[in-house]
């Protein structure tokens, strides 16, 4: 187990407590609804921790649309499916992202929030989220602070304290080097959103 993955299994019983506050609720709010989800469509929401963006996601899917989470901390999805178990069109699931267990082309959409600056391999995990998404699918990568509030805010928690955002030349050579287009990047404070679409490699 990395000291990563440790870290966050170990933060998974208070996860919910430390930082599911009103003020992220609304800011939530306000963002899912800029992601332009459709009724029906797939979603995978990848590094989903205790689940937190899961009721943003089923609403902008509707009941008609299905939810698919994975964490790599156990710890994590245990309290993810605690909170979810019963909603049919929910499934959570162990899984890294650099190797996911789900066919080619099975979501319209995939969610990354919070999760990219832990990645430790970047490359291989955008290659895989680009495998999994349709080809036209949408890759969000979102956070509820801007890269420099981001390398402020770990810089005190050992296990994490090296993990950033690329900055947005590397940012967009990462997405162009797995196989995404129409890279948009917003970064502002206590905002980042980086919009980009998969298409498949000929």
């Amino acid at each position: 187990m990395s000291s990563r993955q440790e870290f966050f299994n170990k933060a998974a019983v208070t996860w919910d407590e430390r930082f599911q506050s009103k003020e992220l609720t609304n800011f939530l709010s306000r963002l899912v609804p800029t992601f332009n989800l459709k009724r029906g469509q797939r979603v995978l929401d990848v590094g989903t921790g205790t689940g937190i963006l899961i009721p943003f996601l089923l609403k902008a899917v509707g009941p008609s649309g299905h939810v698919t989470a994975v964490d790599y901390a156990e710890k994590m999805v245990e309290i993810c499916n605690a909170k979810y178990a019963g909603i049919s069109n929910v499934n959570i699931a162990v899984q890294r992202v650099e190797n996911l267990d789900y066919p080619s082309d099975s979501f319209d959409a995939v969610t990354c929030f919070g999760l990219f600056p832990h990645l430790e391999n970047k490359e291989a995990a955008l290659a895989q989220l680009n495998r999994v998404l349709k080809p036209g699918g949408k890759l969000i990568i979102a956070h509820a602070l801007s890269s420099k509030d981001i390398k402020i805010h770990h810089h005190n928690a050992s296990a994490v304290a090296q993990d950033t955002l690329p900055n947005e030349t590397e940012m967009k050579r990462l997405l162009k080097l797995a196989g995404f287009s129409g890279i948009h990047i917003i970064d502002k404070p206590r905002c980042y959103v980086c919009l980009s679409t998969s298409h498949q490699f000929t």
